[in-house]
């Protein structure tokens, strides 16, 4: 086996701890001695030790004279709730390290391999590393922009329609589908919708069908009009739910959504009575929210799109065909996209698509 088959292994570990370690990196350690694995850990949780101290502390033999794979730069600040990697490290007489990204983090961005190497240790860097990028293109995104990273998701048919009314929930997508959104929720840290899902679909927009996290659910709702009495708002968890809302809505159903334990957040609105996106996402980014999953129907995905306001796309596309209907977006410009996934999930087909960036 050579680096990229080790650090394969941590990337493969790293994954381990989807969901569960926002706001802070995945990352995965392996410890390799005279060729053969000795050791092996990961950040398991917001909170624990790093995949570095879990490595060393689950090592069954010395690992001095060792290498150590780990996907991102090992950090070297105290400014964290558990102490930095890099002394323990040295300590531990590691030989070799070997990472994928440097952390783009302020207080670490290329201090903890200047400290290693000054400790006499070989630091190898980029290897695999924009497959380390994808890993951790959530905390990317908020260390360097300050911003959540963002990905539409929406079912259609094959003719673009998302169901034949606004009122009513139309399924269209399968079983495989379905599994995998709520995959998909169990690894972002917010799901967001409009008062016109809730209205029309009464969802919990929780994970049901995987093991994993629920996300913080964010509706936007600038006229606080959707029913008090809906799933979301009255299940022991309300308090997870946050909502969006304009200055200008009904101040008892704000009291009312409160007493709940939903959280409110109170906009300014603009000169058409919309809220502000990118104003909700800079208040979303300071209460550590990384990633966030869009769900919500066609006027949200379209303001989405319509503001570039977007990291990647998802469709679901089942294979019927409406004729008529609910169109999936009513804005015809889309920025450049590059198609960067397909898959068949049962008779569905998954297209991911990014921002096509000019060179």
């Amino acid at each position: 086996m050579n680096d990229k088959d080790f650090m394969n292994m941590a990337f493969k570990l790293a994954k381990k701890g989807k969901g569960l370690v926002s706001p802070n990196p995945l990352v995965g350690a392996v410890l390799v001695k005279n060729g053969k694995v000795i050791s092996k850990g990961y950040h398991r949780k917001y909170g624990s030790h790093h995949a570095e101290v879990d490595a060393i502390r689950k090592a069954k033999e010395a690992v001095s004279g060792s290498t150590l794979y780990c996907n991102l730069e090992p950090c070297c600040h105290l400014k964290k709730q558990t102490p930095p990697c890099v002394p323990l490290i040295i300590q531990k007489k590691i030989r070799r390290v070997v990472i994928s990204n440097i952390d783009p983090n302020k207080e670490v961005n290329g201090k903890g391999v200047k400290q290693l190497r000054e400790a006499g240790i070989e630091v190898i860097a980029g290897i695999l590393e924009n497959e380390g990028k994808e890993l951790n293109k959530f905390y990317f995104k908020q260390i360097k922009e300050k911003f959540p990273y963002i990905t539409l998701k929406i079912a259609q048919s094959i003719d673009g329609r998302i169901g034949l009314t606004k009122k009513k929930q139309l399924w269209l997508t399968g079983k495989e589908s379905l599994k995998y959104v709520h995959e998909l929720r169990s690894e972002y840290d917010a799901i967001l919708v409009g008062a016109g899902t809730i209205k029309s679909d009464n969802p919990l927009l929780t994970v049901r069908e995987v093991s994993g996290r629920n996300p913080i659910r964010i509706i936007i709702d600038g006229r606080l009009t959707s029913p008090l009495n809906s799933k979301i708002f009255n299940g022991k968890d309300a308090d997870r739910t946050w909502i969006f809302t304009s200055t200008k809505s009904d101040i008892r159903n704000r009291k009312k959504l409160s007493d709940k334990g939903v959280r409110i957040f109170n906009l300014a609105p603009s000169k058409s009575q919309m809220l502000d996106l990118k104003e909700i996402f800079s208040i979303l980014s300071k209460n550590k929210i990384n990633s966030v999953l869009v769900e919500g129907g066609a006027e949200i995905f379209s303001q989405f799109v319509n503001l570039d306001l977007f990291d990647e796309i998802i469709i679901l596309q089942a294979p019927i065909i409406l004729g008529k209907g609910v169109s999936s977006s009513t804005t015809s410009e889309f920025k450049k996209l590059q198609l960067l996934n397909i898959q068949r999930l049962g008779k569905d087909i998954k297209l991911v698509y990014g921002i096509k960036f000019s060179n």
